[in-house]
């Protein structure tokens, strides 16, 4: 039987947070293929938290820095393990490969963190962005070391090929995945124009630059807007919202913290348009593709759009300037001809762009080649990965062995 071993570093939030929608995608790609998926992580499970049972995926909870995942590694046996972001593989790669040496290993970045952080540390020192950074070091090195990576962006694909010169056969592109129901025109069941009245902004407040977005908002963007639109609101949805984001609550000023929100797309379906006006991050946004679900068009910043439209027409607008993103919300809002001709296009943008079974077909072909070529003892870098692993091994493998022995 095939075997998936999935060493998650969260278990996964599909309601809370694109990542946790996005790793069901891979898993289901993996069960249609018919492989038995096991799912692991040594992370607390939240009250969010998918019930990967009831899609028949076995749930191990496991322990980091312990001996006994080498022995659970011995009893399953995986023909594939897949790491849930290159810390994953960091702190179990060396185990892995120890005990289950035939084991492919594909490492599922979710978006490039040194991108994202290198974004974060040029906002808020304000200079130019440094991608080569000691965490880009640190997921490179995981990517050589692992039989294939998945980029979720055009955008970072290309950032890794050129910057990086990583090789095309370490790297493959899987973004969000969307399957169309037959004999259906989305715009034709959607809400109206009509049927919708306000600004929503959605996502998990824990993620920085979603709280930074909120903050963007609420100081130098929603003023105007209301201004120049009394009576109208922007909701504010997202998973854990604390008292940082509770307290910018303020009825009057029309600016509403709404609370989670069970289903992002049936909530987007209420709301005349998506607020993302994000000023750093990487990768693909599951909001985004959420909002053409929802025929919402999205007022985005260039951060926002990055990848999500290759070669398509925007959904909604880009800007980065804060009084022409002002003068465009409140345009698009009150344009009804404009917001039709915009939220008609996003059948075919989503079938154009994440089309589920191009995507899911090519990858399984790539782990079925990358299957042939171990079976045959091929590998076009087996000196580098050795070499990686060697380093590693005598980093992670035994700062582990330390920390393990620490507490007994």
């Amino acid at each position: 039987m095939k075997k998936l071993l999935v060493i998650g570093k969260n278990w996964p939030e599909p309601n809370t947070t694109a990542a946790g929608y996005r790793m069901l995608q891979l898993l289901r790609i993996f069960q249609e293929d018919t492989y038995q998926i096991h799912f692991s992580s040594a992370a607390t499970k939240s009250e969010y938290s998918e019930d990967l049972n009831s899609l028949q995926i076995i749930e191990k909870a496991i322990i980091l820095n312990d001996s006994s995942f080498d022995d659970y590694l011995k009893e399953l046996q995986p023909t594939i393990i897949l790491y849930d972001r290159f810390m994953t593989e960091e702190q179990y790669g060396w185990r892995c490969r120890e005990q289950v040496p035939q084991a492919i290993h594909i490492l599922d970045t979710e978006d490039l963190h040194f991108l994202r952080k290198a974004r974060e540390e040029a906002f808020n020192k304000k200079e130019p962005v440094h991608v080569f950074n000691e965490t880009a070091m640190r997921e490179i090195a995981a990517i050589y070391r692992c039989d294939l990576s998945i980029i979720i962006s055009t955008v970072e694909m290309e950032l890794l090929k050129r910057t990086f010169q990583l090789p095309d056969h370490k790297l493959i592109y899987v973004p969000f995945l969307f399957q169309a129901l037959p004999n259906q025109k989305s715009h034709k069941r959607l809400p109206s124009f009509q049927e919708r009245r306000h600004f929503i902004m959605i996502g998990n407040s824990l993620h920085h630059p979603n709280y930074d977005a909120i903050l963007y908002m609420k100081k130098d963007i929603w003023p105007s807007i209301r201004k120049q639109l009394p009576g109208v609101e922007v909701h504010i949805y997202g998973a854990y919202q604390n008292e940082k984001i509770t307290q910018l609550h303020n009825k009057e000023q029309g600016f509403i913290i709404s609370g989670f929100a069970t289903s992002a797309i049936n909530t987007l379906k209420q709301y005349r348009i998506l607020m993302a006006p994000l000023r750093f991050g990487a990768g693909l946004k599951g909001k985004i593709v959420d909002a053409m679900q929802s025929g919402t068009p999205v007022a985005m910043s260039s951060i926002a759009s990055e990848g999500m439209f290759d070669g398509e027409k925007v959904f909604g607008f880009e800007e980065n300037d804060t009084i022409a993103f002002i003068s465009k919300c409140v345009e698009l809002y009150t344009s009804k001809s404009e917001w039709i001709k915009i939220s008609i296009t996003n059948e075919q943008i989503l079938k154009n762009n994440y089309g589920y079974t191009a995507f899911a077909k090519a990858f399984l072909n790539r782990i079925r080649s990358l299957k042939e070529s171990h079976l045959a003892g091929e590998c076009k870098d087996d000196f580098f990965i050795k070499m990686l692993n060697y380093h590693s091994n005598k980093e992670y493998k035994y700062l582990s062995k330390w920390i393990e022995e620490k507490k007994l």
